[in-house]
């Protein structure tokens, strides 16, 4: 009888050496005359044990963390194919602590198989929300999920179900959905894991969207920076339209959708959805005036829905539990789950999914275990390199969109980043200018001058407080899109909470 032995193909793992440990895996069973199926599935989000390497006993995973090719030899001699324990044994998977104790629906499947497999993802419930969606008008497929409250998850946390209304409603002979795959936010890598991991769950969540609006062409635009994800995207899209999941005649329902997948350029501004479009009509990546709005004049001129990869991912199980199961999870207007990833100085970064309402010490210190290096968190930024820093004083807030909002902050993307102690705040603050001066598209004058200068002041020995204040006023009021919008929100709040730091300061040599 074959064991089978998950070792995962997500970037990750193979920028950590996974391609090797599988190779040396097989040789090794090969010497050993031991019979071996290796699967390479998607990440559990425990980027802290990478290369993670799973082993089926019965119905167990036991996981192996940290593993290296070196440690190949050691394992079989262990015993691992029958559970052995190594010195890097984890035990069964599904009772890391930090696994056990989140609450995963978007990522629930992820990493428990193949990743384009289509039968297992159906074996795991996958299509259930597709096919409730094939019985329904679209009309009653947007109200599920306007009754479940979900919310982008790409950073606005705009309602949903109010785009695809839009969409439904709108008048035309063509309809599109797009998926923004952009995802540039440093410490996030939420879409990237499910894309590479659980794409068929993506697939149905798009397909679902345009069963709601009428729009039969699904377009995902992915960020380039992901070559792993487009050909995991693109096997996957094969195998749905042969197994019936996509094309012309879904199931035989006679209702059709398809889908392709676009690569961006490489720039940062095409995550805001109308330089996406501009991209994905063959121009240069820069913001459009609204209105129009996407949703009445998007791509190519036709309604479009524009969500992010977690939101359409979201989706299925709407449908397949119902809207108000969706919206009893979560907090006031903040309803599901969110996947929360951790980055930066934490001892166990990787994804976290959790009802809205936790705080960021439950994520840091109780998933994290606090910092890696073992030093004090000063910071926590949230919400991506335009986030707000939050001192310590912050980090029972509730993680909410209107709570956090209260406090200068948003959830963005779900990408969390702890600084330890040592952290330089003024160089942060003057980073989030460097970073809108690189990324900036130049069509406005705010964003693409007043970042230039910005930096330049905080680079002083003695900073123009009273200028960084007036400049961060006209690039919040000035800007053309959330670019040079939302870069004084990462400034003023290390000035607000660290204000000691912007000081008078000797230069040093390298300035």
């Amino acid at each position: 009888m074959s064991t089978r032995i998950f070792i995962p193909a997500d970037m990750l793992a193979i920028a950590l050496g996974a391609d090797d440990i599988a190779a040396a895996i097989a040789d090794e069973a090969k010497k050993r005359g031991e019979t071996i199926t290796i699967i390479r599935n998607g990440s559990r989000g425990l980027c802290w044990a990478e290369p993670l390497v799973e082993v089926q006993i019965e119905n167990t995973r036991m996981a192996y963390g940290n593993i290296n090719k070196g440690d190949v030899s050691s394992l079989f001699d262990a015993g691992f194919l029958t559970g052995g324990v190594h010195e890097k044994s984890l035990g069964p998977t599904e009772d890391i602590a930090f696994l056990k104790s989140q609450t995963r629906f978007i990522f629930n499947t992820c990493g428990l198989y193949e990743p384009s497999d289509v039968d297992a993802y159906m074996a795991h419930g996958g299509f259930t929300g597709l096919r409730a969606a094939l019985d329904k008008t679209p009309v009653q497929i947007v109200d599920e999920v306007q009754t479940s409250g979900l919310r982008g998850r790409g950073g606005a946390g705009f309602p949903a179900a109010i785009k695809w209304r839009t969409v439904l409603g709108a008048t035309g002979p063509q309809k599109y959905i797009v998926c923004n795959a952009d995802e540039g936010d440093s410490g996030t890598f939420s879409d990237r894991l499910i894309m590479e991991g659980d794409p068929l769950r993506l697939i149905e969540g798009m397909t679902i969207a345009g069963l709601a609006t009428g729009a039969t062409v699904g377009v995902i635009y992915l960020r380039s920076e992901y070559p792993i994800a487009k050909t995991v995207l693109e096997t996957a899209i094969t195998r749905a339209h042969a197994a019936g999941w996509l094309g012309a005649d879904i199931q035989g329902s006679g209702k059709g959708f398809d889908l392709k997948v676009f690569v961006g350029g490489g720039s940062y501004v095409c995550g805001e959805e109308t330089a996406l479009l501009e991209s994905l009509e063959g121009r240069r990546g820069i913001v459009r005036a609204k209105p129009p709005l996407p949703a009445l004049e998007g791509l190519f001129g036709k309604p479009s829905v524009i969500n992010n990869v977690i939101t359409l991912c979201a989706v299925p199980d709407i449908l397949a539990r119902g809207g108000a199961w969706h919206g009893a999870l979560g907090v006031g207007r903040s309803t599901g789950t969110m996947p929360f990833q951790l980055a930066g100085d934490v001892k166990y970064g990787g994804l976290v999914e959790a009802p809205f309402g936790l705080s960021l010490r439950d994520l840091v210190e109780n998933y994290g275990g606090g910092t890696r290096s073992g030093l004090g968190i000063k910071t926590i930024q949230i919400g991506g390199p335009l986030g707000a820093y939050l001192p310590p004083s912050t980090f029972d807030t509730p993680i909410d969109y209107e709570t956090l909002a209260a406090i200068g902050a948003g959830v963005g993307h779900g990408g969390i980043v702890v600084y330890n102690e040592n952290t330089d705040m003024r160089e942060q603050a003057r980073y989030a200018f460097k970073f809108c001066a690189i990324e900036s598209c130049g069509k406005c004058t705010p964003c693409r001058i007043g970042s230039v200068r910005g930096a330049e002041a905080l680079a002083e020995q003695v900073p123009d407080m009273q200028l960084i204040e007036d400049l961060c006023e006209v690039m919040v009021d000035g800007s053309a899109c959330a670019m040079g919008g939302m870069t004084p929100i990462p400034v003023q709040s290390a000035i607000k909470h660290f204000p000691n730091e912007f000081a008078a300061r000797q230069r040093t040599a390298a300035e």
